[in-house]
């Protein structure tokens, strides 16, 4: 069976810098611009955009970050150290947004996706219908120390995936389990730690929120009740910051819902589509 899937590249610039930026996409209709999460790549939202349902209305689209799965990083790369910015991750997702032609995209993102998808609520809501923010909080102080995955003798990638399989949820399918830590297996050198580093130090969003305005961008937010990283509370917390928000937890859901249980998220995203516009 061939999937409905087409992936395509695009090459843009992005804080200066040509970026060789791989996107996959599916259905027709509305577009849905998907965020994966840190340390990851596109494929972890393959589950729906092979769903006829959820394409039915709806063009879903995903890509790989810089440096993240089928995207190289920029000419250069191996004199410098990844670390990943508030400034450069809005301008990525403006970026796309440009060279693919899109007008006003919902946007899906799940954790650091979430946080910048926040992020721009905030800052450039004009560019969007929507946006769904999964597994997302304000501000999210590490748990984890980052600084041992400069270790010469250990693999990043196996670390990165033993760091983030406790935020899996015990319902989660076990084929899906372990398909959502290879694609952290498959990271490259640093940039678990670059993705971390951001995640753990955007404060910035935090005096944002009362400003996001969801009377003209709507904003719904998911969380999962076995999410140890992003918690039910922080979820709460941001939900109740931002004016009209509206928040669901998932109940049998971790950190990464749409790989690790996509039957079991897909029910909640069809119920977040039908609040955007």
């Amino acid at each position: 069976m061939i999937e409905p899937i087409t992936g395509r590249y695009l090459t843009a610039e992005v804080a200066g810098r040509t970026q060789r930026i791989f996107f996959e996409e599916a259905g027709e209709g509305r577009p849905v611009l998907c965020l994966h999460t840190a340390g990851s790549d596109a494929r972890q939202w393959r589950h729906l955009m092979n769903d006829a349902e959820v394409t039915a209305g709806n063009r879903l689209i995903a890509f790989d970050m810089p440096w993240h799965g089928r995207s190289l990083p920029p000419e250069g790369f191996q004199t410098e150290q990844y670390e990943l910015t508030t400034e450069v991750y809005i301008e990525t997702i403006l970026a796309v947004i440009d060279g693919l032609g899109l007008e006003r995209p919902v946007l899906a993102g799940t954790s650091m996706g979430g946080r910048i998808a926040l992020q721009l609520a905030a800052l450039h809501p004009d560019r969007f219908a929507g946006f769904i923010a999964i597994e997302a909080s304000d501000f999210q102080p590490a748990w984890y120390d980052i600084d041992w995955f400069d270790r010469p003798d250990a693999d990043g990638g196996q670390m990165g995936a033993a760091l983030v399989s406790t935020n899996i949820s015990p319902h989660a399918p076990e084929t899906e389990r372990w398909n959502t830590l290879w694609l952290f297996m498959q990271s490259g050198p640093g940039v678990v730690r670059g993705d971390l580093s951001f995640y753990s130090t955007d404060d910035s969003l935090i005096g944002r929120l009362a400003q996001i305005d969801t009377a003209k961008t709507p904003v719904h937010m998911l969380v999962g009740a076995y999410d140890m990283t992003c918690r039910v509370e922080d979820a709460r917390r941001t939900a109740e910051a931002i004016p009209g928000a509206t928040l669901t937890v998932m109940e049998e859901l971790g950190h990464f819902p749409m790989s690790e249980h996509p039957e079991g998220f897909r029910p909640y995203f069809l119920d977040a589509l039908t609040r955007m516009p």
